[in-house]
């Protein structure tokens, strides 16, 4: 098993529960150095969530770390269309409450850019408040403008 980073709408754990049934999650943490934003997209669905790499950041990316499954990695991969080159999968070092942790992520192959819908805004929010992020993190993708 390898680990997997977690971020936006995946920080839902009922959601990732259907995608990864048989990948425990191991913690949450940050992904120092780098920039939750958002690329590609239709005008229908909005941009889609991402990371870049942002060294001057200093809040970074909350995450949720998977111990996850080949199969379940699988499933992932079909989740976000990574057969179609939408996704790449970068290896990254997460900070965790009990250390620093090598795990993967996902990260659009887009030009970052593009505003996300209201929906997908408030499903973010909603999925990093229940997965313990801070309330300040939270706000801030709430205040994030959005497409219509």
């Amino acid at each position: 098993m390898t680990l997997y980073a977690a971020y936006g709408a995946n920080l839902n754990r009922e959601l990732m529960l259907l995608r990864a049934p048989h990948s425990p999650l191991l913690g949450t943490g940050w992904l120092k150095g780098w920039r939750l934003t958002f690329a590609g997209g239709t005008p229908a669905t909005g941009a889609l969530a991402t990371v870049v790499e942002d060294p001057e950041d200093t809040t970074g990316v909350y995450v949720a770390v998977y111990d996850i499954t080949r199969a379940d990695e699988h499933i992932l991969d079909q989740w976000e269309q990574n057969d179609l080159g939408a996704y790449q999968k970068l290896r990254v070092r997460v900070d965790l409450l009990t250390g620093q942790q090598t795990a993967w992520l996902y990260v659009l192959d887009d030009y970052e850019g593009g505003l996300p819908t209201p929906q997908m805004l408030s499903m973010m929010a909603e999925a990093a408040e229940a997965a313990g992020a801070p309330a300040d993190y939270v706000a801030d993708l709430l205040r994030r403008p959005c497409a219509g």
